[in-house]
């Protein structure tokens, strides 16, 4: 693994830090980029991190002409989705920042509500995190092109997770979420899941700790991308957290 080049600008205390999951996104990277908020960009440490890409996606990060404090790490080969979290939470903590957010390279969340989802925090402080929800407006999924079988694979396994744990949410399967850094440092992350339900198992310690959560509105979008989860395997994993959590009830 690399450690983070020096970023494109002079380094300052800052309030936010994104970090960004990048695996082939050589397409999308300078437009989610791009499409960060600039009021959220002064105050923000961005860090991409290449999960091995085998495209040009380092070559998009450094085409990016921005004001931003930009830095990149890469990951020599794919060690997957919950190595990433882990170490973009690890840089967030170490950085300092009060807010830390996980903005994934491909384009499917919406890099421009950041702002929403910051200031929202900041106006509700013991909040542990927020995240954003693609079905919190009834038929926004399906406007946005998300394939059937994830909609009614995400809706079961939300109606269990609900039974399961006491705050109720409508899409506890998003990847963007903003947290609040006081709540992570709380984490053991040795001991967090290696795979895409990382996610989900950090919410679900939030909920089991009686820590507030809170979503937003976001629009699903959904184009010819090619998904690196295996839907099979991550809804045996979000099973068995909702069985660990109800023998524990």
């Amino acid at each position: 693994m690399c450690h983070p080049e020096r970023s494109k600008a002079k380094s300052k205390d800052l309030d936010y830090f994104i970090f960004i999951p990048a695996y082939n996104v050589a397409a999308t990277l300078a437009g989610v980029l791009g499409s960060i908020p600039p009021a959220v960009m002064e105050r923000a440490l961005v860090l991409v991190i290449d999960d091995g890409s085998k495209d040009d996606t380092r070559g998009a990060y450094e085409n990016f002409v921005g004001e931003a404090h930009l830095q990149y790490m890469r990951f020599e080969f794919n060690r997957g989705y919950g190595a990433v979290v882990k170490t973009g939470i690890s840089e967030g903590l170490r950085s300092g920042a009060r807010y830390i957010a996980c903005l994934h390279g491909d384009g499917q969340y919406p890099a421009e509500q950041l702002d929403e989802f910051f200031a929202y925090l900041e106006r509700e402080p013991e909040l542990a995190l927020v995240q954003g929800s693609r079905h919190a407006i009834a038929g926004g999924a399906k406007a946005g092109n998300m394939p059937l079988y994830k909609r009614l694979g995400g809706a079961f396994l939300t109606a269990l997770e609900n039974v399961a744990f006491r705050q109720k949410l409508t899409d506890r399967h998003s990847g963007f979420i903003v947290y609040n850094a006081e709540f992570l440092k709380t984490l053991d992350l040795q001991k967090l899941s290696p795979s895409f339900d990382i996610d989900l198992e950090i919410i679900s310690i939030a909920d089991a700790c009686g820590y507030r959560l809170a979503e937003l509105p976001i629009p699903t979008r959904y184009a010819d991308e090619k998904s690196n989860l295996n839907v099979v395997t991550y809804g045996l994993r979000v099973l068995r957290q909702v069985l660990r959590r109800l023998c524990l009830r």
